[in-house]
């Protein structure tokens, strides 16, 4: 399986303007800038849809490490904070809440740290990665 995404870029750095799009054109076109991803202009950059794909892929991960332990999670909402600093995605901290009917905090925790380490997403960054879990 391949996945695709292109990038168009026109203009130096920090006056240019680029656009997005998604193989499966979910996104098509979409603007990006020097002001959408360093200063406050509203709009995506790298780093959040960085975000949504780590936070995608572990809560799906963390339902079927779930699933393997013999539950079905009600629902699993993941946040993912990614920190760019230095010119480096340094950081990436998922913060997941699961109603998880049958489960100890003890067991969902682990299944936790399963999913942090064994996503996709997880072992394609090369940066720390860390994760809180809490039951409902």
């Amino acid at each position: 399986m391949i996945r695709t995404a292109t990038a168009v870029w026109s203009g130096s750095g920090k006056e240019g303007n680029g656009q997005l799009t998604t193989g499966s054109n979910t996104l098509n076109d979409v603007p990006y800038n020097f002001r959408k991803r360093f200063e406050d202009e509203p709009g995506t950059n790298p780093e959040e849809l960085i975000a949504a794909a780590h936070s995608g892929c572990f809560t799906m991960k963390l339902s079927f490490v779930l699933g393997e332990m013999g539950v079905t999670p009600e629902r699993l909402e993941t946040k993912c904070e990614v920190t760019f600093e230095g010119g480096a995605v340094t950081k990436s901290h998922l913060t997941v809440t699961g109603k998880v009917p049958g489960i100890s905090k003890e067991k969902f925790e682990e299944a936790v740290k399963n999913a942090e380490q064994n996503c996709p997403i997880s072992k394609l960054l090369k940066t720390e990665i860390s994760s809180t879990a809490t039951l409902s």
